[in-house]
């Protein structure tokens, strides 16, 4: 059996999974230290290459 997801219905799969993910406390968490850490990153003119933040997880 072929499926063929078309543009609509991968949106609609793609929303699907947003919206469990933002219900998801573990992620939301994570999601909210991956954007501190970038917006600190920045404000501190650090390069992703660089020195990072000391809570900065380990695994990317």
């Amino acid at each position: 059996m072929i499926l063929i997801q078309t543009k609509d219905s991968a949106d609609s799969f793609d929303l699907k999974n947003l919206r469990d993910k933002i219900n998801d406390d573990e992620y939301l968490s994570e999601a909210i230290q991956r954007i501190a850490l970038i917006l600190s990153n920045e404000l501190l003119d650090i390069s992703e290459g660089g020195i990072f933040h000391e809570r900065q997880r380990k695994r990317r």
